[in-house]
């Protein structure tokens, strides 16, 4: 049923996205689809698939290793951005369907799993604001230090905590969730890292975990896809390879999600987000 969701809502998206391409790009795409499939683009789609299928495994990555990618294949940023915010709107969402469907996590209403995506969700809206302040004040550097520093602490505490049983805490959601938000809004990345991480530090099984954060991180990208859809636009030859490569590999990592124990995925989540953090600090220092 949820599966049957996703599709139709990947059909309705996919609508929009030729209709605010416009007749000439639509045209162009049609009378040029052999052409279309170059080296660049299966390359470009393979990317995608990879990245995607490490975020909807572990909960993270996706836009932090696509994105530099995609600039070092020679697109541009306002080419780069509303593609990768299109298909994170569209493989979030799937994917927090598709784990719920297979159990990994329940959206049902009123359950907890929901109230805690809602509570993401509002605080990346509540986040976004006093985020852009702060960045128009403190430079890029300074702001990708403090992002390395908070993912880095964070994996090491997924880490350092793997036998321990925490209780609930909606306090540190609350909390982790307002600083992941306030990544989001000022670099684009270090988002999942914190959000998975801090939901494992809150209680919340790591399954449960990876689930609500794509549902959550795919609904906060709706604000940023439409705004640069009326602003700049988005490149359709850009945007549906992503789009086609990262779809391909979501009902696969439900899977994998689903099969690997709860303790095996923990690791893997506290690894990974501890060599992002290092990257980013790398990034900054080097």
């Amino acid at each position: 049923m949820y599966f049957v969701w996703a599709v139709v809502l990947v059909a309705a998206l996919g609508v929009l996205l030729v209709q605010a391409a416009g007749p000439a790009v639509v045209a162009e795409l049609s009378a040029t689809l052999s052409s279309f499939l170059t080296w660049a683009v299966l390359a470009t789609a393979a990317a995608a698939l990879a990245c995607e299928f490490i975020d909807s495994s572990l909960g993270m990555g996706y836009g932090t290793t696509l994105t530099p990618l995609l600039l070092l294949f020679g697109y541009e940023p306002l080419q780069v951005v509303p593609a990768v915010l299109l298909s994170e709107l569209l493989t979030g969402i799937t994917s927090g369907l598709l784990h719920h469907g297979a159990g990994n996590v329940s959206f049902r209403r009123g359950s907890r799993h929901l109230h805690v995506a809602l509570l993401l969700i509002a605080c990346s809206v509540v986040g976004a604001w006093p985020a852009a302040m702060v960045a128009t004040q403190v430079s890029a550097a300074a702001l990708k230090g403090f992002i390395g520093v908070i993912v880095v602490v964070v994996g090491v505490v997924t880490l350092a905590t793997l036998n321990r049983t925490f209780g609930f805490s909606w306090g540190k959601i609350a909390g982790l969730g307002i600083i992941a938000a306030f990544n989001k809004a000022t670099s684009g990345g270090g988002y999942g890292p914190v959000v998975v991480g801090g939901q494992l530090v809150s209680g919340l099984e790591a399954p449960s975990a990876v689930g609500i954060t794509s549902l959550a991180e795919g609904v906060t990208c709706i604000v940023g896809f439409i705004t640069y859809a009326v602003t700049t636009g988005i490149d359709a030859r850009l945007a549906l390879p992503l789009v086609a490569g990262a779809m391909c590999s979501v009902p696969l990592a439900v899977f994998s999600v689903k099969a690997v124990p709860a303790r095996r995925l923990r690791v893997g989540i506290g690894v990974l987000t501890l060599v992002l953090g290092v990257v980013t600090l790398a990034r900054v220092l080097l």
